[in-house]
C-alpha cells in the first residue's frame, strides 16, 4: 500500500505570470481586491498567491482542484463570466506579458505547506 492517499491528492495548478515593467504593484491589488473574491465565489480554491520576491515582474497565483474536470468547468464558468468579463478582467490582463500553467498532483501536507510556507507580500515585505 503506497504510503500517499493517492484519493486525497488534488490538481495543484501553478500559474506564473511575466508582468509589464512597472505594473505589479497595481496587478497585486487588482488581484487582492478585485479578482481573488471573484475566483473565490466561483468555488475556486486559492492555495497562494503574490509577488515574486526576486523578480520585479513576476507574479505567481496557485489553485488546486479535485481533478482536470473541475478546474476545467470551474475555469470555463468564471472566465466565461460577465462579472468577470466586465469587471477587473480588462485591468489584470492589460498588465500580463505573457504566463505558464503548471499542473501538480499533491497531498494534503504539501498543499498546507504551500498555504502555510507563503504568506502574502504584506506580511513579507
Amino acid at each position: 500500500m503506497s504510503a500517499i492517499d493517492d484519493d486525497a491528492r488534488r490538481l495543484v495548478e501553478i500559474r506564473a505570470y511575466r508582468l509589464k515593467p512597472g505594473t505589479r504593484d497595481d496587478f497585486h491589488a487588482a488581484v487582492t481586491h478585485d479578482a481573488l473574491p471573484m475566483v473565490r465565489a466561483y468555488g475556486m480554491d486559492v492555495v497562494t498567491h503574490g509577488p515574486v520576491p526576486n523578480d520585479d515582474n513576476g507574479y505567481f497565483l496557485v489553485r488546486s482542484f479535485a481533478s482536470l474536470a473541475e478546474l476545467t468547468a470551474q475555469e470555463d464558468e468564471f472566465y466565461g463570466s460577465a462579472p468577470w468579463r466586465e469587471g477587473p478582467r480588462e485591468s489584470l490582463v492589460s498588465r500580463i506579458e505573457t504566463y505558464v500553467d503548471t499542473l501538480l498532483w499533491l497531498g494534503p501536507a504539501a498543499i498546507a505547506d504551500l498555504r502555510a510556507g507563503n504568506p502574502p507580500p504584506s506580511v513579507v515585505a
